[in-house]
């Protein structure tokens, strides 16, 4: 028997992806279904001055991927080697080394040098059925990483979860920062974020979500999240940090956190005092807390 290959860079594990592993598992008829990804975005080795940063590292693309219906992903490195590949050598060399006798991509799909190979390419080599998914999306808006990007640069963090499938969230272990929040009296947890360019986050501002860590990833704590360099104290590097309503006592200092965006709550801004500071905490808290119940 053999394999049920889909094809995709997976940048996001959105909508539109999800819709190829829903179908390659429609129709898989119990044979295994593979994801084939790349790694790293083509445009790092191609152009790495219009690099996007990514919306998923390989590690969670990999875990949403499965976690979408793949039974297997592999990912292939892409170098500028394998970008010149043509289109017969990337499926006798790529694909039928994984024995398909299916092959699920999009109707946009393309791929080989220059990208010359498009669906009629995969039909033509005779080897394994091609089914071809439409593109999906959400209110008539196909989704799309860039798309996704955009809306989270805006900070429209409930449109990017809409197109996504799910909350955008930000991983990181919590270090230890100025504690000016705990000051204030709103502890935060202050993430380190990755510097691999994967390390996308949400236009500045304040939002609300929820907070998790890896130990119990099912328990999911109400949060107030600040996204920015905090312009009321000077010398601030951008950042996020989240408190976690209800809580003052969690001890998350070098442990792994994962923060959900659900709604942006207000811009970024500075203030004169730290009063002032400390009284739009405490807005901003009820503000979260009132969000999520209505989520």
């Amino acid at each position: 028997m053999g394999t049920v290959v889909v094809i995709g860079n997976f940048d996001g594990a959105h909508v539109g992806h999800k819709a190829l592993l829903r179908t390659a598992g429609e129709r898989a008829a119990g044979r295994k279904v593979i994801a084939l990804t790349f790694w790293p975005h083509p445009l790092m080795v191609l152009a790495p001055e219009r690099a996007p940063e990514l919306l998923l590292s390989l590690s969670e693309r990999i875990a949403a991927l499965k976690t979408a219906g793949a039974d297997e992903v592999l990912v292939r490195a892409f170098t500028r080697e394998f970008a010149a590949l043509p289109p017969q050598r990337f499926i006798t060399e790529v694909l039928l080394p994984l024995d398909p006798d299916m092959v699920v991509v999009g109707e946009n799909f393309t791929f080989g040098d220059r990208a010359r190979g498009d669906v009629a390419t995969l039909r033509d080599a005779g080897r394994f059925e091609v089914v071809v998914v439409p593109l999906a999306g959400v209110e008539g808006r196909v989704s799309s990483s860039t798309l996704i990007r955009a809306a989270l640069a805006s900070g429209d963090v409930a449109s990017a979860a809409s197109h996504l499938g799910r909350p955008f969230s930000v991983t990181g272990e919590v270090v230890r920062g100025e504690q000016r929040g705990r000051a204030l009296g709103y502890p935060t947890a202050n993430l380190a974020l990755p510097t691999d360019g994967t390390a996308l986050v949400p236009a500045d501002g304040v939002y609300a979500g929820w907070l998790s860590t890896s130990e119990k990833p099912e328990l999911r704590l109400p949060a107030a999240i600040s996204v920015g360099s905090n312009p009321t104290f000077e010398h601030v590097s951008r950042r996020v940090e989240a408190h976690v309503i209800g809580h003052s006592d969690l001890e998350l200092y070098g442990k792994a956190v994962t923060v959900e965006f659900v709604t942006r709550l207000r811009a970024m801004v500075r203030f004169a005092a730290t009063a002032e500071l400390a009284t739009q905490l405490g807005q901003d808290v009820a503000a979260a807390r009132a969000a999520l119940a209505a989520a």
